[in-house]
């Protein structure tokens, strides 16, 4: 049952240091690319902002730069592996009234309720696009019917959303024209995604790789393939399986290593000779710094955090074609592309990569160049910061 209060204006709050609500539907302890962006911001807003996050109860977390105010999960409502949040209005609207400014990151119940309730109040509320809802939900569903019908309601409910919003940060043009074209007509901001590149970066110990890679039993020579991320339909994990069975009918010390956690009927799938089932990590640089190749199959993507961390680590990497990735890789050069759902191709993508030592280590070098000298969080920080400042009353 929803728990709703009684509407009514109230005036803006005057104070020194500008009172931030980050309004999420997903958050730590619970990874994911929303949840290792608001892990890397938060910090970095802290300065200039006082600080409070409405967000799902996904476990314990602590975090000395934020007030946290935790909503229920449901028990029997998921999209994917995603369990939605309870609808507390009550506890949105008071979050949202005591703000100076509303910033979300998703328009799931939490999400939608404060953009909602930020227009009522009368504060200024930016949202940050960090997925296209209308292709992201059905392609997490496995249902034909529901597939269907959610991409029109989600479209119905973003746009409603989005254009109630001040303004809106995209993560690169692409994203925003893809919003343009579908008549959602907030004024936007391009403010890229950041990857910290002394955390993510080649393994310079090759004893390490070595102790880790025994640890799993990955032997020296094995050729290890790669995945991080969430486990979730959308993220096509079978297409790489396939692509990896069929390289395994000719290279016996090939192994595929999934670093994440989701729907478990894609694990069980997963769960074969040689494939290597890690679970979610908190710090998963030591297990890309082991991979040889990453491959990302996704069906859709805005700017693929999991990506911009593995070309950090200089890993040579194999992907589909979507989202602001077809922008900052350049195939043959930093990366090499596959057709979606083409376990064929992605093979041979992958075998020209192990049989070209030339291309391999062009693509790794130039893989983590574009990543330094392109994403980084204190510019993505510095970029909100502004954004924020834009819209501030």
């Amino acid at each position: 049952m929803l728990d709703e209060t009684q509407d009514r204006i109230v005036e803006p709050i005057h104070d020194s240091k500008k009172k931030l609500l980050i309004a999420t539907d997903n958050f730590l302890p619970r990874w994911d690319g929303i949840a290792r962006f608001l892990s890397e911001i938060i910090p970095r807003l802290a300065a200039h902002y006082e600080i409070t996050v409405i967000a799902p109860d996904c476990g314990t977390y602590e975090d000395p730069n934020i007030k946290l105010i935790k909503i229920p999960l449901t028990k029997l409502f998921r999209v994917g592996d995603f369990r939605i949040p309870s609808i507390k209005i009550s506890i949105i609207n008071e979050a949202v009234r005591s703000s100076n400014i509303v910033f979300s990151q998703t328009i799931g119940p939490i999400g939608y309720f404060a953009i909602k309730a930020a227009k009522r109040y009368k504060r200024p509320v930016a949202a940050f696009i960090h997925s296209i809802e209308w292709d992201l939900v059905p392609k997490a569903m496995d249902n034909a019917l529901l597939k269907k019908y959610s991409r029109i309601l989600a479209k119905v409910v973003a746009r409603k959303a989005y254009n109630r919003c001040s303004l809106l940060i995209m993560p690169s043009n692409s994203v925003s024209d893809t919003f343009a074209w579908n008549n959602v007509r907030a004024r936007t901001e391009i403010v890229n995604l950041g990857v910290d590149t002394q955390k993510f970066r080649p393994l310079e110990n090759i004893d390490s790789r070595k102790d880790l890679r025994a640890k799993l039993g990955i032997q020296e020579d094995d050729i290890v393939l790669g995945y991080h991320g969430r486990i979730g339909r959308e993220k096509d994990l079978m297409t790489l399986l396939r692509a990896f069975t069929r390289l395994q009918l000719y290279r016996p010390n090939i192994k595929l290593l999934i670093v994440g956690d989701g729907i478990e009927s894609i694990k069980k799938s997963l769960s074969r000779k040689n494939v290597l089932l890690v679970g979610s990590k908190n710090n998963p640089v030591p297990y890309l710094q082991i991979m040889d190749i990453y491959c990302l199959t996704s069906l859709t993507e805005t700017t693929c955090l999991s990506m911009l961390e593995a070309m950090a680590c200089g890993l040579a990497v194999v992907s589909t074609e979507v989202g602001f990735i077809k922008s900052y890789i350049r195939n043959n050069v930093n990366g090499l592309f596959f057709d979606k759902q083409n376990p064929y191709h992605l093979a041979k993508q992958i075998e020209r990569i192990i049989n070209d030592p030339v291309l391999k280590k062009r693509i790794c070098e130039n893989a983590r160049k574009t990543v330094v000298e392109r994403f980084s969080w204190d510019k993505t920080a510095i970029g909100i910061e502004k954004a924020l400042d834009s819209i501030k009353r």
